[in-house]
């Protein structure tokens, strides 16, 4: 079969995926550890499967594993490889039954028991039955990768079970009705591959002035049975998975608890992609083209635009990536494929800040329904921080709309776009409508500015709003759109 065939066809996994397995004896109590040792060759499948034999009265698995780095020239990869583990109700594509966890190539070791479990991991029992850890060679230099697996089951009383505490589904002290509300909806922590705790997060996202988080761990749900535990009643925390596959990365936001989305396939299997959009659509939550142009292997989004709700044109800093989003995203809307856009920080560590940038949505409350609804719909705009003000209307024929909305007047209407802003010193605004920039002007050193524009919808189908300082992106707003 191909490299993806394995999956695309129904999840039926092929024999050569499926590693040299283990077995364990039955006892009553204490440890036993069993290891496997082999290598990948540099042509290879993404996933592999180690079966493990796990007897009954076992309390504890813990996984161990490693692989060599050898040198390798430059320009050439080298060894990388991710990890994570299935529980006996199988690892069909698809099957979060069978999910307890990932880490991918974040931690070296994990453990998992009844009440509690490496985060990524998810607690509960360790039935008996037929367990497979994942390895996913990312990348593998020439000279192959050497890997070692050690698994150690601890056997005796199962101990007490799990209790999940997931966020509240409101944040009273913060919410104002209708009103824009600055949020954050790619954020990681200990629970893949970020530096901070979740108390962390949390005390970052509240210095930053934000409204609502969305956490985004990789692949797995693991935070989302636990932000309960560390929520504030001025901070809502939305729950979310950055779909994390060798074509891209798209964070799943404002899913259920508990709700995981497979990422084992690529772009060139567009039916498996759909039906995870589909998973994602039908919990009420949104699919987001994460980072599209980032220079990283597997990083960059290789999916579908037509099935992406979102695309996130500005991830952490203004760089050359941001650029050719926001020129991308920017070539659609003037085709007729209006995607609204979306900006996070990304942050992973406390070198990151948490809301720079941010997204500011216009909804008619604090919850995760309105929050999604404004996001879909495109009442959104940028901002570096929560300092960065913005107002942005469209006049005429007796009418007045906002971001994200129509305004329905014949061709020879003319309408006045006004933009105010402030806390921008040191920039220029600009109005770009299908033909590019229209309208341009310093903000005076005061950081506040009121400029207008009129247009005719004969000419100018939408306009949209960017402020830029010579260094990069301080706001920009999904577009307004003129006519019938």
């Amino acid at each position: 079969m191909s490299r993806r065939g394995f999956l695309a066809a129904g999840g039926v996994i092929a024999a050569a995926n499926l590693l040299p397995g283990v077995a364990f004896a039955e006892q009553a109590d204490g440890d036993q550890t069993r290891t496997v040792t082999g290598t990948f060759e540099p042509s290879i499948e993404d996933w592999f499967y180690l079966p493990v034999e796990v007897p009954r009265g076992v309390a504890e698995i813990e996984v161990v594993y490693s692989y060599d780095k050898p040198q390798v020239p430059p320009g050439t990869r080298g060894n990388a490889c991710d990890i994570g583990i299935f529980g006996p109700q199988g690892h069909e594509l698809g099957n979060a039954r069978g999910f307890r966890g990932w880490s991918g190539g974040f931690r070296d070791r994990f453990t998992i028991n009844a009440a509690t479990a490496t985060p990524g991991y998810l607690p509960g029992p360790i039935s008996a039955g037929t367990w497979h850890v994942i390895l996913g060679p990312y990348t593998v230099a020439p000279q192959g990768m050497n890997y070692r697996v050690d698994i150690t089951l601890r056997f005796g009383p199962p101990g007490p079970p799990a209790r999940p505490n997931p966020a509240p589904e409101t944040a009273p002290a913060r919410d104002r009705g209708r009103a824009w509300y600055r949020g954050d909806c790619h954020l990681h922590t200990v629970h893949s591959d970020g530096r901070r705790t979740p108390e962390e997060l949390v005390a970052a996202a509240r210095a930053a002035g934000l409204d609502f988080i969305t956490s985004t761990e990789h692949n797995t749900p693991s935070a989302s049975l636990q932000w309960g535990e560390h929520a504030t009643d001025d901070l809502l925390i939305l729950n979310g998975e950055e779909v994390t596959t060798r074509s891209g990365h798209w964070p799943a936001i404002g899913l259920p608890p508990n709700t995981w989305i497979d990422w084992r396939y690529r772009a060139d299997d567009p039916r498996s992609f759909r039906r995870f959009v589909d998973q994602v659509h039908d919990a009420g939550g949104l699919v987001t083209a994460a980072h599209p142009f980032a220079n990283c292997f597997g990083c960059s989004y290789e999916f579908a635009y037509d099935l992406a709700d979102l695309v996130e044109v500005w991830n952490q800093g203004w760089t050359e990536e941001e650029e050719a989003a926001v020129h991308h995203w920017d070539g659609l809307l003037r085709t007729g494929r209006w995607i609204p856009l979306i900006g996070n920080s990304d942050a992973h560590n406390p070198e990151h800040t948490v809301g720079s940038p941010q997204t500011v949505v216009l909804a008619d409350g604090l919850r995760r329904e309105a929050l999604l609804a404004g996001l879909r719909a495109g009442r959104s705009w940028l901002a570096e921080s929560a300092a960065v003000q913005l107002d942005f209307t469209a006049t005429g024929g007796g009418r007045t709309v906002g971001i994200g909305e129509r305004l329905p007047v014949d061709t020879g209407t003319p309408v006045i776009l006004e933009l105010t802003v402030s806390g921008v010193p040191g920039t220029t605004v600009r109005l770009l409508d299908q033909l590019g920039p229209e309208h341009t002007e310093a903000v005076p050193d005061s950081g506040s500015l009121t400029t207008s524009w009129t247009a005719y919808p004969r000419y100018t189908r939408w306009v949209r709003a960017e402020v830029r300082r010579p260094t990069g992106m301080v706001a920009m707003t999904n577009p307004i759109f003129l006519g019938e």
